[in-house]
């Protein structure tokens, strides 16, 4: 996307496609300045065959301000084409439209709407007493401010203990084992720390996967229920490989609880895959919950166009959030730091420096 600032006259409005509200902040901040307001948001959804992978986009109409309101052309342009103005005459089919003054603020709800924002978290950044103040800036401030206050309210949660003995557990599908290898790659190479693998299958024999070829190459002792389920050293850990829950049959999960309660293993770590609807979500999300889930992993991040979602469980849920997995290596690709990566992915939090330009581009002032 092209960062050359217009100097079309007040009053011009511009439309414009973007994948989210991150990118309509930033289009509007480097591209139409402070002085730009936003008149009207809406979901254009994908035709045809793009339709079945295709994310829904944003479409975003602006004006720069202009003291006497005059009818503008509309001037429409991609997020990744410089926006160049074109005469209305050389358009016969664009919408002409007149330039208003901007109503408060009442398209930043919307806005973060479309971006997978749920109601509640909605009502949350509602209810602030930053709201107000929120609602008299300009959209891609009060996109950057709102990215601010979510850091100050996650920032409140105490700092979670390390994890000494967990389990992991997780739908089939999830990648729960992947999500074992993940940590269990940062533990040994980035912390240091030792400590062994146990895989229970209890009745039901489930793939192993890459994990033991992986454990061997790490240097971690893999072993089979019945095992020590106790660090082996002090300061070490011990991780478990549990079956996949059931979705559909809770009592199909009993083994499972019986297992975490017997062997006294606190900590239980969640694996869900973001990737899945938003009812199976829930339904996954509530399951872990009554085998007294303690942290969460979200992966499959990579094929999720839209994060606001996750919002509900990282803020409200009652889950640790252990990190998020944005791609199917068994090493790396994945966030600790899950709110800071959330808040990246769907607010422009920290972004309100000058933008960098790339080696062909210039800031010339004038349209590009």
């Amino acid at each position: 996307m092209s960062t050359q600032n217009l100097t079309a006259a007040p009053g011009t409005c511009y439309k414009f496609t973007v994948a989210n509200a991150h990118e309509a902040a930033q289009f509007i901040r480097d591209r139409l300045g402070d002085n730009a307001r936003v008149l009207s948001v809406r979901t254009i959804e994908p035709t045809g065959l793009r339709g079945l992978w295709a994310s829904p986009k944003l479409e975003v109409i602006a004006s720069l301000v202009n003291e006497t309101p005059a009818p503008a052309p509309l001037l429409e342009v991609t997020s990744d084409e410089p926006a160049t103005p074109v005469p209305v005459a050389s358009t016969p089919t664009a919408l002409r439209i007149s330039a208003r003054p901007a109503p408060s603020r009442p398209e930043l709800s919307p806005l973060l709407r479309r971006s997978g924002f749920s109601e509640s978290i909605i009502s949350l950044l509602e209810r602030s007493a930053t709201w107000a103040e929120l609602q008299a800036m300009p959209l891609h401030r009060a996109l950057v401010e709102t990215g601010r206050y979510m850091q100050t309210v996650v920032s409140t949660r105490p700092a979670p203990a390390p994890l000494t003995r967990a389990a992991f557990i997780g739908l089939a599908g999830a990648g729960r084992t992947t999500a074992l290898c993940k940590w269990l790659s940062t533990e040994v190479s980035r912390r240091a720390r030792q400590g062994h693998v146990v895989i229970a299958e209890f009745d039901q024999p489930m793939s192993r996967g890459p994990l033991p070829v992986f454990c061997e190459a790490l240097g971690v002792p893999l072993a089979h229920y019945p095992a020590s389920t106790q660090p082996a050293t002090p300061g070490g850990f011990v991780y478990f490989d549990l079956p996949n829950i059931s979705l559909r049959d809770p009592a199909a999960n009993t083994a499972i609880a019986d297992f975490l309660d017997r062997e006294k293993i606190e900590q239980r770590v969640l694996v869900l895959n973001a990737a899945y609807g938003p009812a199976a979500l829930r339904a996954g999300y509530a399951r872990g919950r009554e085998l007294g889930a303690t942290h969460v992993v979200f992966t499959h991040l990579d094929e999720v166009a839209q994060w606001g979602g996750l919002w509900d469980y990282l803020i409200d849920g009652g889950l640790e959030p252990l990190f998020l997995a944005t791609g199917p290596s068994l090493t790396g690709e994945c966030e600790e730091d899950a709110f800071d990566a959330l808040t990246r992915r769907t607010l422009p939090v920290g972004h309100d420096h000058a933008p960098v330009l790339a080696d062909d581009e210039e800031t010339t002032g004038e349209a590009a």
